[in-house]
């Protein structure tokens, strides 16, 4: 029987949000989104997400995994990825950043 190799997912996110600050954290969304966006049109689409997810390990995912990933972040309906779009998946996909939003938000009340 072969080896079986697992990946733990690590959510990274609110600890790089915690190190770099608000600004720093937004700055580092704005560079992931430049390294996976079409450079002629200025968005991501599922082109450029082909071309580029091998930048950021990302090669194995296939077609439907990463038309899911435009569909799901695609707040207008455009069927591509702006910047805005962009950070508010990667921070809705990261329940540990999410769950620190709502509990500073609940002690605001």
């Amino acid at each position: 029987m072969k080896d079986q190799m697992f990946i733990v997912f690590e959510d990274f996110l609110p600890s790089l949000a915690a190190r770099l600050g608000p600004d720093g954290f937004i700055g580092e969304l704005c560079k992931g989104f430049q390294l996976l966006m079409d450079s002629e049109t200025g968005v991501i689409t599922i082109e450029s997400l082909k071309k580029n997810s091998m930048k950021l390990g990302l090669e194995g995912l296939g077609d439907d995994e990463l038309e899911e990933m435009v569909r799901e972040g695609d707040l207008d309906g455009d069927g591509v990825l702006d910047q805005m779009e962009f950070c508010v998946l990667m921070v809705r996909l990261s329940p540990e950043l999410m769950e620190g939003s709502w509990r500073r938000a609940l002690s605001w009340g």
